[in-house]
């Protein structure tokens, strides 16, 4: 059996007010990080645990990320706990680690760059003090790429929280970034150009470049082992308990394959977390949109970068271009991250290349991780849409790259060296990474095709200018195609999703709520729901009107058991209780008073803590109204006269003039006032509560 008290009911104060729910870091106590969407090193946000009894039933947002919509962070605080909501990392600001200062630069075709060693920009830690945090919940493998700096060099000592799929192809995005950067070593670092005063004279986007004192090497494989057994594996729709205090839930989001929305709840609020969702029909499962319903707050973000170009025309681009390639002796260069999709352009591809005469064409997969990923992508059948699902039970491998690979159609290697140099024939199509085009094999190939015009490199990864990725190669004779696949969802699809699931509030970031600077007329590529978003900068709080007035409180069986409800109005009983309010570990529990303590003969004497004070005798509480008339009546029954009523604001005024007695009836009180009568009092008394009820 359960019961509810007011949360107005309760003690006010401490270091937020009972009657909030906050979104920002200040408390020294717990908090969890959330790393959510996108790729490589920029991850951060957190959430704080509420001391004993009290909660909070506002919600503030402090968004701490980077301006750019796909690497934006905010922190919740719900329940004195604190969610960290981190929405990638910005791998964009790396671009400039390759520039030029002195010796540190090197100019290229008018374009500056810095020759170092690769960076990355870390999580920013001014806002956080990641050594608090307790959780860490992980959205999607793009996620995770921070996370080895998080968890090996800031004090983080939590858990982290992620699907299967999620933990295992994360580990292969991270090893083969590990392996790109340790093949070609570098000396020194560049960091000279990084003085403010130096870097404010440098030509864009040097001087732009946010935090590059920050910036720090790759982490190594160690790093990367020990941050990954800090994982604690979860799955779809499985109910997570945090401290007593809340649940976390995640959802397929539908856009990777183990990549998940995430559901945090009270008894009595619910905020969905959105980001890195897709709607559309491709190799994960489906999205989940009806755990997202009855929502106090949606938080969303992660949506597509190129919300004008659909997934399915530049999927149908790609497979033209790379066959218009190959036909005329050309080789197709396709710069991509060992896993995601890959997969789906791999399916297209099976179909399409016996129609497009492309049947003796090799294609070649280059990653040191190729060969895992291609069997990870075939294991995780519960993580799989239903289609591909059925086929494991036949049994048949849920992707057709299996079949390409069986018949020499798709070759994968593990590097450059070795089996692949004697395979290796033209014309022909590869994959391999980094699609920054940085490091990695993909370098090697640029070099050997970028000067000839019979080939091509088409660019199909959103999170990178294809522009700036090929800045530092030119002059360049090769053909570039930008044929990005975002499969995430766009403005129309939101606003469908938002009219289904019917949030009280809808939070997002403010570039979401006003069409992009360039397009200024296209007012499609907004948010539109009601009521109208609420929108966050960087570094801006954000408060939302999220009310609590209820904790869920048990109550013990033999408790329950002595309780007698009556019934005050048809269909509304209540009881009295008197008990105990336990709590620990924000649950609370109401127990049966201690009895009174037994007189003991001894003269040993009692501890301090034996000492427990006798419940009082309550006195029983009333209800109901009293009707003036009938009680003028009563009052005349029982030998009053000379009786005059009077209305108030407040209710009436009985006056017996000749017991000089007043009587004054509100609604909510009764009071008796007479002169040093007290047999009087107790008979007006008895006749007032004839018209109440008790309980």
């Amino acid at each position: 059996m359960e019961s509810q008290v007011r949360e107005e009911d309760k003690h006010e104060g401490a270091a937020v007010s009972v009657t909030q729910l906050s979104v920002i870091c200040h408390s020294p106590a717990r908090k969890w990080l959330h790393c959510v969407h996108h790729a490589c090193c920029r991850y951060s946000a957190q959430m704080e645990n509420y001391p004993s009894i009290q909660l909070c039933s506002q919600l503030d947002i402090l968004p701490v990320g980077a301006p750019d919509l796909t690497v934006q962070c905010a922190q919740i605080q719900i329940n004195y706990h604190y969610v960290g909501l981190w929405t990638g990392h910005d791998f964009h600001s790396q671009f400039p680690s390759f520039a030029p200062c002195s010796e540190e630069l090197k100019e290229c075709s008018g374009h500056v760059f810095v020759d170092s060693v690769p960076e990355f920009c870390l999580p920013e830690t001014e806002l956080i003090d990641l050594s608090t945090v307790d959780v860490i919940l992980i959205s999607n493998y793009h996620c995770m790429m921070a996370l080895p700096y998080i968890t090996e060099h800031t004090g983080f000592t939590g858990t982290v929280y992620a699907t299967e799929p999620t933990v295992q192809i994360g580990r292969l995005l991270m090893e083969e970034l590990v392996n790109f950067i340790e093949r070609v070593p570098k000396a020194q670092s560049a960091s000279l150009w990084k003085n403010k005063d130096i870097q404010r004279l440098l030509p864009s986007p040097l001087k732009d470049a946010v935090e590059v004192s920050t910036w720090r090497r790759c982490y190594t494989m160690q790093e990367v082992n020990s941050a990954l057994s800090k994982i604690q594996l979860v799955g779809y729709s499985q109910k997570i308990e945090l401290f007593g205090a809340v649940q976390v839930t995640p959802l397929s989001s539908g856009y990777a394959l183990g990549s998940s929305n995430w559901i945090i709840q009270s008894h009595y609020e619910k905020v969905s977390y959105v980001s890195g969702s897709s709607l559309l029909t491709t190799h994960p499962q489906p999205m989940d949109q009806a755990s997202l319903k009855n929502s106090d707050v949606l938080i969303l973000t992660g949506l597509t970068q190129i919300p004008t170009a659909n997934p399915d025309g530049m999927v149908g681009e790609f497979c033209s271009n790379l066959a218009l390639t190959v036909r005329n002796g050309g080789n197709v260069l396709v710069p991509c991250y060992p896993s995601g999709v890959i997969y789906d352009l791999l399916e297209c591809l099976y179909q399409y290349i016996d129609s497009a005469g492309l049947s003796n064409i090799p294609f070649y997969f280059i990653s040191p991780v190729a060969n895992s990923s291609l069997e990870f992508s075939q294991i995780f059948a519960e993580w799989l849409c239903h289609n591909k699902q059925t086929k494991v039970y036949l049994p048949e491998p849920p992707f057709p790259h299996a079949e390409l690979i069986q018949t020499n159609k798709l070759k994968h290697y593990p590097s450059l060296h070795g089996d692949f140099s004697s395979d290796f024939r033209q014309p022909c199509v590869v994959f391999t990474g980094h699609p920054s085009l940085r490091f990695g094999d993909v370098v090697h190939f640029m070099e050997l095709w970028g000067k000839s015009s019979l080939n091509t490199v088409i660019f199909t990864e959103p999170d990178f200018s294809y522009l700036e990725a090929l800045a530092p190669y030119q002059p360049l004779a090769m053909k570039c195609i930008y044929c990005p696949i975002d499969t995430r969802l766009n403005f129309i699809q939101v606003s469908k999703l938002l009219k289904e699931v019917q949030p009280l509030h809808v939070v997002c970031p403010e570039q979401y709520t006003q069409p992009p600077p360039a397009q200024s007329h296209r007012m499609d590529l907004m948010i539109d729901c009601q009521p109208p978003a609420m929108s966050y900068r960087r570094a801006e709080v954000l408060a939302l009107p999220f009310k609590r007035r209820y904790e869920k409180i048990e109550i013990m069986p033999e408790l329950a058991d002595a309780l007698v409800p009556m019934e005050i109005k048809p269909g509304i009983s209540l009881a009295t209780v008197s008990a105990v309010l336990h709590t620990k570990d924000n649950k609370h529990v109401l127990q049966p008073p201690p009895r009174p303590a037994q007189p003991s003969s001894g003269k040993k004497r009692k501890r301090v803590s034996e000492d427990i004070p006798d419940c009082k005798v309550l006195k029983p509480l009333l209800s109901g109204s009293i009707p003036v008339e009938q009680f003028v009546q009563t009052l005349e029954k029982h030998g009053f006269s000379d009786i005059k009523v009077e209305d108030t604001a407040k209710g009436h005024i009985v006056l017996l003039q000749e017991a000089e007695t007043l009587i004054q009836i509100e609604e909510d009180s009764t009071h008796i006032i007479c002169d040093n009568d007290e047999m009087l009092r107790v008979r007006l008394r008895d006749l007032v509560l004839k018209f109440l009820q008790k309980f």
